[in-house]
């Protein structure tokens, strides 16, 4: 039987994905046939390891360091990606949080700091969706055959968490973009959808989970599945948008969240 999560030997790249949820949806795509996977993050050896562990899977994979935020730093990365293993067939945007070098002030009040405090969310998780969208849809038009952009987007887009609202408001937008960019991209045979994420343990929350097992236990009441959630959580809907079985789905966003909202 064949698996109908097959990526059909096209090429991945994924972006932040040095660590967490980003390595797990690195893992994921190499595992169901990606011709290759460009493990993208700020800090290079962090994606050499990655690639490196896929490798050793038997999978292709290339590290390459660009930050999301420069343009002209993701159109040499994908340059050099087609280069080395063809155009880019899945783009997952998964960078995000408060960017590889946040503000100071990037977790004050937002009405206490400037845009300076504020860009430290609006470059990684709005800017950056559109550079790596922009950069990469030339080569996946050019492929043609189908094509998947998938971007990370956070339940605070959607439920509007007190303390984040200028990183919900980057989000909220990145999602209007994808699905603005679907309608314009669908006559390619290029889909675009969103994966909206809740409480996920990484290496960047594991440690503020654990610290307060009470404080977990009262987030944790919210959800109707009482856990955080685990990279591969996202990773299984990520591969699930790349694949061919999603192929009648675009512009949309889905939840994977534990129940934290509920949506129609």
């Amino acid at each position: 039987m064949s698996d109908i999560l097959d990526l059909g030997g096209r090429v991945a790249l994924v972006t932040g994905a040095g660590q967490g949820v980003g390595r797990q949806i690195a893992l994921h795509l190499a595992a169901h046939t990606a011709a290759g996977v460009v493990v993208n993050d700020y800090v290079l050896e962090r994606a050499e390891a990655v690639a490196t562990e896929i490798r050793s899977q038997g999978g292709k994979a290339v590290a390459l360091q660009a930050d999301v935020t420069d343009l002209a730093s993701v159109k040499a990365m994908v340059a050099k990606a087609e280069q080395e293993l063809g155009p880019i067939g899945v783009l997952v945007n998964n960078a995000g949080n408060a960017g590889a070098t946040p503000s100071a002030d990037a977790r004050k009040p937002f009405w206490e700091t400037g845009p300076e405090a504020w860009n430290s969310f609006i470059g990684v998780n709005f800017y950056g969706v559109v550079n790596c969208t922009s950069a990469c849809i030339p080569g996946m038009i050019g492929r043609k055959a189908p094509g998947r952009i998938i971007t990370v987007i956070s339940e605070a887009s959607r439920y509007g968490d007190s303390g984040l609202e200028v990183y919900a408001g980057a989000k909220a937008g990145a999602a209007g973009f994808m699905r603005a960019t679907a309608r314009t991209l669908g006559r390619f045979n290029i889909t675009a959808n969103c994966v909206a994420i809740a409480a996920t343990v990484t290496p960047a929350t594991e440690a503020r989970l654990k610290a307060d097992p009470e404080r977990l236990k009262k987030m944790m009441s919210n959800y109707v599945i009482r856990r955080p959630g685990q990279p591969t959580d996202i990773a299984n809907m990520v591969l699930f948008l790349a694949s061919d079985a999603s192929s009648w789905i675009t512009g949309q966003t889905y939840g994977v969240n534990g129940g934290f909202t509920f949506g129609l």
